[in-house]
């Protein structure tokens, strides 16, 4: 923290140094041809510090907050975004910082899931909020595009740039079309190597492109031509925007929960398909006839060999027996957990004991349920031999995957207060800086965009998106751990900042322009996150192992992107 503060306080200090500043009077009443001390001829007293090649002028230009300095000169305004976007980032880095801190000390659910969200969001949306908040209501009109393009850039790079370079950093020998972990034999084999993620990251994916529907309605207006409705549809888009932030948090609050209660279904599932395996290795017979029901003579046969003491029933006992004599393979099986989840699927009566009819209905509705999860995997059955095997394998495969969500155990924390004060300061120096400098590099962007005629939205979608996003960095550290656990924490965390970018920041972005009664006439730019959103979300959606290539084609989208934008508003004239 000690290091960050001194890079702040560096960065502020050659701002000051760079601000305005006053020289000695110079009297009217001498004459010109006279030799002062260092003053050719009298001039007006300037408003700010003079340094060659006119870096930095206040002659047409406002100071922010009446101290930082501007310039109307295009190497003045490429010095300030540099400074103001470096102070940006290092804010989103302490927010980071911060809040991984909060979150080892709290854990996740209500922390995780609806302030970290939040807190990531911050140097995006005070960004968006100082280019619509920004004097009158012309000047706000002019200087919102800068929100709208760190808005599009932002997603745009996540998904292009960020998405395409995890693939380069985290790629592995693809085997079976499955990426292996730590081996990188094939190098940059397009096809040969690559990255695998989990089913979750896929879902992540999926919430992403769900997260587009406000954008979508916002539109509405101008695609059926009735620009009348544009004020109602940014207001419907609000309300649904906010709408989503609010079911996304309580999601995050609650997936954990969500995750515990899927383990113990994948470890239920676990036991089910172990227990058929072992009971098919001991039957007197075919478990399964050849049409692949269950062979009632075998399992009532089956029954009698394990009912111990020949009552007629199966005891809690005659389970463990059982249960004990299978051998799970590294899995972290509780027994009498086990010896419970079966007696609950199989004793409906509720005496605490299995007779033979409950015995062969219950082994019927397990046989039922793994041709069901067969049929969905093969969209047939398989033969009746390998119907188990490949239950077996699949519930093997899912509680690999359950488990691997549920490694991320929160450790204990020594000192708990002094991190938390810790956790306190870093979050709010981070927002302390991003609200205070927000504003400056708004300006800069807008004034870059006079002196260069080139349109603030293109230099706020290019540049803005680096500054604010403190995650770029971290996750590409992640991924170059080279296994399928951090590939999928990697692009799940992608995933997951486009989601809150198109809800959170969006909501703030609309409630500018509607507060404000703010012209909405950013169609290009919308149509570029729908479309990059769906192709990307698409192809996460529906596949967990990602070849090489198909980092050429994320990145090469960032270029079309720009391109597309620039057709559509200045060929097409959409703006």
């Amino acid at each position: 923290m000690a290091k960050k503060l001194t890079l702040l306080l560096l960065a502020i200090l050659l701002l000051q140094q760079a601000s305005s500043g006053e020289s000695r009077s110079i009297t009217n009443d001498l004459p010109l041809s006279m030799v002062s001390d260092g003053v050719l001829e009298k001039t007006p007293k300037p408003n700010s510090i003079w340094l060659p090649g006119r870096l930095f002028s206040s002659d047409s230009c406002d100071q922010t907050y009446g101290f930082l300095p501007c310039t109307t000169t295009v190497l003045g305004n490429t010095f300030l975004i540099i400074v103001y976007g470096y102070l940006m980032f290092l804010s989103a880095k302490l927010l980071s910082n911060g809040s991984e801190i909060l979150l080892q000390i709290l854990g996740p659910g209500i922390v995780g899931g609806f302030f970290l969200p939040l807190l990531s969001s911050i140097p995006d949306a005070t960004i968006i909020l100082a280019s619509g908040l920004s004097g009158d209501t012309e000047t706000a009109q002019s200087q919102v595009s800068v929100g709208m393009g760190l808005l599009a850039g932002s997603n745009v790079m996540l998904l292009t740039i960020l998405w395409g370079t995890c693939l380069l950093v985290g790629k592995c020998d693809l085997e079976n079309s499955v990426a292996v972990d730590q081996k990188d034999e094939k190098r940059f084999s397009l096809t040969g190597s690559g990255v695998s993620t989990d089913i979750w990251t896929s879902y992540a994916a999926r919430i992403m492109v769900f997260s587009i529907i406000p954008f979508v309605i916002v539109q509405l207006p101008q695609v059926f031509h009735r620009t009348s409705d544009n004020r109602l549809a940014i207001l419907i888009s609000l309300i649904v925007a906010i709408s989503f932030v609010i079911a996304y948090s309580l999601y995050q609050v609650f997936q954990p929960w969500i995750q515990k209660r899927k383990l113990a279904l994948s470890k239920h599932k676990h036991v089910m398909s172990e227990i058929l395996i072992q009971l098919k290795t001991n039957a007197l017979g075919r478990l399964l006839t050849t049409d692949g029901d269950p062979n009632k003579v075998v399992i009532e046969k089956l029954f009698k060999t394990l009912d111990q003491d020949s009552d007629g029933y199966l005891s809690t006992a005659d389970l463990r027996s059982l249960i004990i004599g299978i051998q799970f393979d590294d899995m972290d099986i509780n027994i009498d957990e086990a010896i419970s989840q079966v007696m609950r699927d199989f004793d409906t009566s509720h005496d605490s004991k299995i007779d033979v009819d409950e015995f062969f209905k219950g082994i019927s509705r397990w046989i039922n349920k793994a041709k069901r999860v067969a049929i969905m995997e093969r969209g047939k059955l398989p033969p009746s031999m390998k119907l188990l095997e490949d239950f077996d394998k699949k519930t093997k495969k899912e509680q690999d995957q359950f488990m691997d969500q549920m490694d991320e155990v929160v450790e204990d924390v020594k000192n708990v207060k002094w991190h938390a004060s810790k956790a306190v300061g870093l979050l709010l120096l981070g927002t302390i800086v991003a609200a205070v400098f927000a504003d400056p590099l708004v300006d800069a962007v807008d004034n870059f965009s006079t002196a260069t005629s080139i349109p603030s939205f293109f230099i706020s979608f290019v540049i803005l998106p680096f500054a604010s996003s403190s995650e770029i960095v971290s996750t590409l550290i992640f991924v170059s751990r080279k296994k399928q656990r951090t590939a999928s924490l990697a692009y799940s965390e992608i995933y997951g900042s486009v989601t809150m970018s198109n809800i959170l920041s969006l909501a703030v972005f609309l409630g500018l322009v509607y507060i404000r009664n703010l012209t909405w006439s950013f169609s290009a730019e919308v149509l570029v996150i729908v479309v990059v959103c769906i192709l990307m979300g698409a192809i996460a959606s529906f596949r967990t192992n990602f070849p090489l290539w198909m980092s050429l084609v994320a990145m090469l989208l960032y270029p079309l992107s720009l391109l597309l934008v620039y057709i559509l508003d200045y060929v097409f004239g959409w703006s």
